[in-house]
């Protein structure tokens, strides 16, 4: 029986089979790997086919060949029938070519489109442009085997990010996601296995967030520029992605029942539909808020159809405020220099810390459930991090102060009466967005609501 091997010296492939008792080897051009592989395999099954039926014309099949005459002189030991002759360049030829990674992904993203958001259309094609497409453009796309992807992933990794520094462990798991989508694909239509199958992502270091504290907040607000207070106050104290901040329009500002309607999102320069479907929400006004985007309404409310917005009546563009604005103000407070998405870690870590029951958390900031919040935010809310027993100590001591039975017991009864009334101890209501059983669980082991008054 035939075979398909490989030379040492070069790697390329060659036909390896017996006719009419002589061992015959017909060179190719052919790179060894799996698809090559599978299409010579096909063709020499046909050669073999032809052989044990005696239609096989070796000279038609490799007309080039020095063993072609030497072959056809040996005496048959099957008389030959009519001959059909299968070239192996015409059988290869037959067999549908491999497109090249440049003409793939052009039918790829044609294809796929329709799926995809425009920003992560653009994503993608600065990925591809940027990084792929100059690394596999003209490679068949079933000769890219795993040795390729990994030198191709060590040359990422010594490539400058945005920041100067080299690319992150994230940066380079995402392009080579969108190189294993493309593979994939391929790889299912042209009957190869795709060499990024068993290809491992890089570890990406976890990070803390790093939220402002309730005085930081208060300071970062009474020290910007007064042109930018209402928006840097806006995205403390609402959470909002950045966006969802520079997207929101006056009409999804509901001043009657007090609702910032989420419904859209500005990414790159255009409108686009939320992050997920959870992010379509409905965000409560607190007073401070409902106050702001009053003044605001005076300013940009006939001036565009953006509550923030530039001179021109744009969005605002989010490089030019986090270089103009936001570092240059960090620097003059003297504080660490962290990200503006900070600010929507800043509101969660504000209404957690003041007793705001999570399950409205995160609804506020659009989670689909509170599960990311206690994974998150939980060192930074004192009643999810408290190990020492404090509040059950507090509890005890209410129960059984000094006293004689009797007067520690009309005591109890006063103060269930009124829990069972839906007040707290200290005669506060019940903080916005929390049920009254909310915080009647929260009882002594919760800290007492944080009011956030800022600077107008």
């Amino acid at each position: 029986m035939g075979s398909v091997r490989a030379r040492k010296d070069n790697g390329l492939l060659f036909f390896d089979f017996r006719y009419r008792g002589q061992r015959c080897r017909e060179q190719t051009l052919l790179a060894d790997n799996a698809a090559n592989r599978k299409r010579m395999e096909k063709v020499l099954a046909k050669i073999e086919a032809e052989i044990s039926a005696g239609t096989f014309d070796y000279a038609s099949a490799f007309p080039t060949s020095r063993s072609a005459q030497r072959a056809s002189e040996v005496p048959a030991s099957v008389p030959e029938k009519q001959s059909t002759p299968v070239a192996a360049a015409a059988a290869l030829a037959s067999e549908p070519a491999l497109p090249s990674f440049r003409g793939f992904v052009a039918t790829w993203l044609a294809e796929h489109q329709i799926e995809w958001r425009r920003s992560h259309i653009k994503v993608l094609n600065s990925t591809l442009e940027g990084h792929l497409l100059p690394a596999f453009g003209d490679k068949p796309v079933g000769a890219i085997v795993k040795a390729d992807v990994l030198a191709f992933r060590a040359k990422l990794a010594d490539k400058p990010g945005r920041t100067g520094d080299k690319l992150s462990n994230k940066r380079i798991n995402n392009v080579l996601g969108v190189l294993r989508q493309v593979l994939a694909d391929a790889a299912d239509r042209h009957n190869f296995v795709s060499p990024c199958a068993n290809l491992k992502p890089l570890k990406i270091r976890k990070s803390d967030v790093q939220p402002f504290s309730l005085d930081e907040t208060q300071l970062l607000t009474t020290t910007v520029r007064v042109d930018w207070r209402d928006y840097i106050t806006f995205r403390l104290l609402t959470g909002v992605r950045t966006g969802e901040a520079n997207g929101l329009k006056w009409k999804y500002i509901d001043f009657e029942r007090r609702l910032i309607l989420i419904r859209e999102t500005f990414v790159l320069g255009e409108d686009e539909y939320t992050k997920t479907d959870s992010s379509q929400r409905d965000i409560q006004m607190s007073q401070p808020v409902y106050e702001l985007l009053k003044r605001q309404r005076e300013v940009t409310g006939k001036l565009s159809e953006y509550v923030f917005c530039n001179r021109e009546g744009h969005p605002i563009d989010n490089k030019n405020f986090s270089d103009r604005v936001w570092y240059p103000l960090l620097r003059h407070l003297g504080l660490a220099k962290r990200r503006p998405y900070q600010m929507r870690h800043t509101a969660a870590t504000l209404w957690l810390a003041s007793g705001e029951a999570p399950e409205w958390v995160a609804r506020q900031l659009g989670h689909a459930n509170a599960q990311m919040l206690f994974t998150v935010y939980s060192r930074f809310v004192p009643n999810m991090t408290r190990q020492d027993g404090s509040a059950i100590d507090r509890l005890l001591a209410t129960r059984f102060a000094t006293g004689n039975l009797t007067k520690g017991h009309v005591a109890m009864g006063s103060a269930e009466k009124v829990d069972a009334a839906g007040g707290n101890r200290s005669g506060a209501q019940a903080t916005p967005g929390s049920t009254p059983a909310a915080n009647d669980a929260q009882g002594l082991a919760q800290p007492p609501p944080v009011s956030v008054r800022l600077a107008a």
